[in-house]
This record gives structure tokens, sequence and C-alpha cells, in this order.
């Protein structure tokens, strides 16, 4: 299969003022597309990789050729990473998680403040360019990092909310404000596709 850009399920200034209409076009007119397009470039002579969804490429990455694979893994990462942050998000949002996803959220961390003080301060922690995830555990819910576009599922992780922590996500409105970018974005947080996630 070709790879595609997926539409954004949202206009570009649909998150204002939280998350500016400018870097969110950028964001995924050519961040995003760059990598869909650097995909179907490494996977073009190999139509086995090539017909599989972008999960079971990032759950397999061990029958992709080691020549391409560390590229491979930072484009359909890149593809998938994104896809997933556009998703978590939607204009009208924010607010606080109810239900199950609130109960696993308060088991694990206490309540929902200091989660939302542990995972600001792990995105805060991430060194470079990377991602901070909600992770499903067996047990609950737990925080992870990852660094550069390596995708959760290629651990065998769950993931079910994240935040991109790439200077490129939010550097033209907070220039090197992380914490101010993080703080931004819990208010467009769609708790509702979060808490669909869940197994």
């Amino acid at each position: 299969m070709t790879h595609v850009l997926k539409p954004l399920p949202y206009a570009h200034d649909a998150l204002e003022p939280h998350y500016d209409a400018e870097t969110l076009a950028i964001h995924h007119g050519k961040h995003h597309q760059a990598y869909v397009n650097n995909l179907n470039a490494l996977l073009a002579d190999h139509p086995d990789l090539a017909a599989k969804s972008l999960e079971d490429l990032l759950k397999s990455l061990d029958q992709v050729p080691a020549t391409i694979r560390q590229k491979v893994l930072n484009n359909a990462g890149g593809v998938w990473n994104h896809d997933f942050f556009w998703e978590s998000m939607g204009p009208g949002k924010g607010g606080a998680p109810s239900g199950k996803l609130a109960d696993r959220i308060n088991a694990a961390f206490g309540d929902f403040e200091t989660f939302k003080a542990r995972f600001k301060e792990s995105a805060l922690a991430q060194f470079g360019s990377g991602w901070t995830w909600l992770i499903e555990t067996a047990d609950g819910v737990e925080i992870q990092n990852t660094s550069n576009q390596d995708c959760p599922l290629s651990k065998g992780l769950k993931p079910l909310l994240t935040v991109d922590v790439w200077e490129h996500a939010y550097y033209l409105k907070f220039q090197n404000r992380r914490p101010d970018w993080v703080d931004s974005w819990w208010n467009v947080v769609d708790w509702d596709a979060v808490a669909k996630r869940m197994g």
C-alpha cells in the first residue's frame, strides 16, 4: 500500500488559542507529510513491507532489513505518532477525564492534578526530541517517554495519550518554553478519545 497523510480531524485554527494555526499547518502539512513521503520512498523496493499497515510494520521491525530498519522506524514512527497525537486533541476539549480512565489515573497517581504534574515533569525531562505517553499496562497506567520517533507499538506497549515535545511542535508560539507548551496543550486534550483506547 502507499501510505498517505491523513487529514486533520479539525481545521488548522480549531485549537486556537492553545495551539496556533500556523504551527499546526506547518507541523501537519510539512513535518508529518515528510515522514509519509520518506516512508513510501524507503518501502518502494520492498513490496512485502509496503503491503503492511503502519501498525504491523512497527510491530514487526525485526522483519525489516537491517540496512533500512532505523530509517523505517524513524519514518513509520513519525507517521503513526503524529496520527495518534492529532487524534488525541480536539476543539472545545481539555478539562479532566471521567469514568474508568479517571479511576485508573487516580489509582496510579493519587489524583488528576498529581498525574498532570508528573506527566509534565516527564515531558520536560525528555532530553532533545521525543514524546511523552500515558501507557496502559496490565496493572493500570503509567507514564513513559520515547526519543525521536520511537513508537510504543514497537515495544509491545499500548499508548492512550501523547504530547509531542519536538521543538517543531511548539516553537513558533512558545520558542524554547516547553513548560508553557505542555500547560497550553492540556486545554485541547480529548479525554473521550483517550478513554476509547482503553482495553
